[in-house]
């Protein structure tokens, strides 16, 4: 199942329910360059992800850390961490991504001690998989198995699937990882996510670096420190940015024209708008809508 549109809320959760079999996890495949926006948006959800590149090579974000993930290794994701990925090189990335409900990982006796403690840690945001290391392969081999039998589904695989997911867990937390709390971190976390989250619901309205420091409780210099440390832009290229990802959306409605799309997406001229979009996709919303929309 490749997602090609991540349907996120005003707060960047993604909306897709991860579950392509009788159980609270989805693995499936996904090739970046055929999400609408060319690339993984920002987003974030409550499920654990584990991703195994199959095919080429991606530059993900997680947080505010950048990595590149090349074929045969993968990565560890965890719950509430917003993270976007974008293909390198056109290498034709390709990825298997496996999310799995953190209650689904462990009995509920165990989840309190062993899945709870790693899931609050701030020191814990993503975990590189490495396949030269026999618990990075051993995890690695675990998500195609997890694949195989999502696909076949032979009898009983729904045993075997606890059973490969009881050994990646296993193999994630027995290898050195303990858990810290910084509270510091846990606050600009939120900060970040409420900052984002107003922004993703007033994108349509007038914005100033005033508005956005204001909800996350900052100056305007800090405001723009918390964007360029996570995001590496500014506050109002990001409201910008966003816009155009909103823009490719509408994009693909048939019965919207150009002028119509700029200004319901906050843009208050077409010109502007055109050449906004011209920057951040390499040609024009008309040129867009005519090639890569029509062409689906």
């Amino acid at each position: 199942m490749q997602i090609k549109d991540f349907m996120i809320n005003q707060s960047l959760q993604e909306l897709t329910h991860h579950r392509t079999v009788g159980l609270p996890i989805a693995c499936y495949e996904t090739m970046i360059k055929k999400n609408i926006h060319g690339y993984i948006p920002l987003h974030w959800h409550e499920e654990f992800q584990f991703i195994l590149v199959v095919k080429g090579e991606a530059i993900f974000q997680v947080n505010e850390e950048q990595l590149v993930i090349r074929q045969g290794e993968g990565l560890f994701i965890n719950s509430g961490c917003l993270h976007m990925a974008k293909e390198k090189k056109q290498s034709n990335c390709v990825y298997v991504c496996l999310n799995v409900s953190p209650h689904f990982i462990l009995s509920q006796e165990l989840y309190t001690i062993y899945v709870v403690p790693y899931m609050q840690a701030t020191n814990l945001s993503y975990v590189f998989l490495k396949a030269n290391e026999l618990w990075g392969a051993n995890i690695l081999d675990a998500i195609l198995q997890i694949k195989q039998l999502t696909e076949l589904k032979p009898q009983h695989f729904e045993f075997e699937i606890t059973i490969q997911l009881t050994n990646i867990w296993k193999n994630l937390i027995i290898n050195g990882f303990q858990p810290e709390y910084v509270q510091t971190e846990m606050v600009k976390n939120q900060r970040m996510k409420q900052m984002l989250s107003w922004i993703h619901l007033h994108y349509a309205e007038k914005i100033s670096l005033e508005d956005i420091a204001k909800v996350g409780h900052l100056s305007r210099s800090e405001c723009c420190r918390y964007f360029k440390r996570i995001l590496n832009t500014t506050p109002l290229n990001y409201v910008v940015d966003y816009r155009i990802q909103k823009s490719i959306t509408l994009l693909h409605q048939a019965e919207c024209n150009i002028t119509e799309i700029a200004f319901q997406v906050g843009f208050n001229s077409t010109s502007y708008f055109i050449e906004k979009f011209r920057k951040s996709m390499s040609m024009t919303p008309l040129v867009y809508k005519k090639y890569k929309v029509e062409s689906c």
